[in-house]
């Protein structure tokens, strides 16, 4: 079997303009202008808008809620950090895109983070229906009830987006086998 070459082209445009002279050329931030680009930085961007929400306001209720606190937590956490290095290395060396995009690494991260994105958004769903909802009905004070709905429901839209990313990544890991 012969293996199988990536040849990537440099378009001149890498840097940061700064008036008359470009600096930091070794970055590559066209990528960001790509759909992959956009997707990811989508996926990282919600990913800590979900960590962010649940974190400031569900923190008081995390023993009310139960495991489910720290499921979402642990999921958004990896996806989102491991997303943004994709990205750095995306940034950093163009040749990567082409090498890491095509294994089944990307693949098999973008599918489990959907399937672990799904399940966490399920059971924090089900915790805090069960958990928060009648303590939000009881007192009005309660902030988490809201901001923890939005977070699972968030992170049910940023686990179609990582199952996006996986089918797109098939279709590019299928295409150079």
């Amino acid at each position: 079997m012969s293996p199988t070459v990536v040849t990537m082209r440099s378009s001149g445009d890498n840097g940061i303009g700064c008036c008359c002279f470009k600096c930091c050329t070794c970055l590559h931030f066209n990528f960001l202008k790509t759909e992959i680009g956009v997707l990811k930085i989508l996926e990282v961007i919600l990913g800590m808008i979900c960590h962010s929400l649940v974190l400031n306001f569900g923190m008081q209720y995390a023993t009310t809620i139960g495991t489910s606190y720290q499921s979402f937590l642990t999921t958004a956490s990896w996806c989102s950090m491991t997303t943004a290095l994709l990205i750095f290395c995306y940034i950093v060396c163009p040749r990567s895109l082409g090498l890491i995009r095509q294994s089944i690494f990307e693949t098999a991260f973008n599918t489990i983070a959907a399937f672990s994105y799904i399940l966490a958004c399920s059971y924090l769903g089900y915790a805090v229906h069960m958990f928060l909802q009648p303590l939000a009905i009881v007192s009005s004070m309660i902030q988490a009830y809201p901001a923890v709905s939005t977070a699972y429901i968030l992170g049910t839209f940023v686990a179609l987006l990582y199952g996006y990313d996986a089918w797109k990544s098939w279709t590019i890991y299928r295409n150079f086998r």
